[in-house]
């Protein structure tokens, strides 16, 4: 048996943080992203999860297999993430009880097409395929190990840009039209300076008893970037986004330290 599947990356414009605790986020799936393909093909007589993880130029960054019934790592090339995958793994088979219940052994590999340091989704896209295999509810994944808000899960297999909400842990998506005019003068450039999405997340969480009467501006902010009609005001949005988003977590702007 072969399965295999393709979760596409994500970029956020705007609501970074808020979008925790409720504001409207526009996040757009990109082109990039991770296959996972799994097989029952080849192993013999082994036994267990042989998993690996591939870079995008096909060299292996992570490797371990897992053994049931509680998909304790017996081997592996890095323990902190071997057991982030046994978590994920574990929460899948909470949800669908027959999920590798079989003693049969399974090969599966993950590979992305873009660098990880960029920053576009490895485990987003990683836990969105891997609850396509099981069957399962990927929001309850993410938010019972990594945490988050789930925007890029919603990406993952979006076929295009959206408003994304979460209200407690219910998601609301909402697919949009974001072509502006200008598009051809957007770019994005990547810095070297991928942020820890978790260290940023406790961050805003000590000061999110002080930011909540900020959200409907941030809300207001999105809906500006989707009504922009001209670079000018797309950069105008921008700016002020940045600026309150920075003032609130007393943190500079990429732009004042960088360029």
């Amino acid at each position: 048996m072969i399965f295999s599947i393709r979760a596409a990356g994500k970029l956020l414009l705007t609501g970074e943080y808020f979008v925790l605790d409720g504001a409207h986020a526009l996040a757009l799936p990109v082109r990039f992203g991770q296959t996972l393909t799994t097989s029952t093909d080849g192993l013999g007589t082994a036994s267990g999860l042989h998993w690996q993880s591939l870079n995008a130029d096909g060299t292996c960054w992570f490797s371990a297999v897992f053994e049931s019934p509680d998909f304790a790592p017996a081997e592996f090339s890095d323990e902190k993430t071997a057991r982030t995958l046994q978590a994920i793994l574990q929460k899948c088979r909470q949800q669908n009880p027959a999920f590798l219940a079989s003693p049969s052994a399974v090969s599966a590999v993950s590979r992305v097409d873009f660098p990880r340091e960029w920053g576009l989704g490895t485990s987003s896209t990683l836990i969105a395929a891997v609850a396509q295999w099981a069957g399962v509810d990927p929001y309850k994944v993410l938010f019972e190990t990594l945490g988050g808000s789930g925007y890029d899960i919603a990406c993952a297999f979006a076929d295009g840009p959206i408003l994304y909400r979460l209200d407690g842990q219910q998601p609301e998506i909402q697919p949009v039209a974001f072509a502006p005019e200008f598009a051809d003068q957007l770019y994005f450039v990547f810095l070297g300076q991928k942020q820890d999405s978790r260290e940023g997340i406790r961050r805003y969480r000590e000061r999110a008893g002080q930011l909540a009467h900020l959200l409907p501006r941030i809300s207001d902010f999105t809906q500006r970037f989707l009504g922009a009609k001209t670079l000018a005001e797309l950069d105008a949005a921008i700016a002020e986004h940045e600026g309150l988003v920075a003032a609130a977590l007393g943190l500079p702007r990429a732009k004042s330290l960088y360029f």
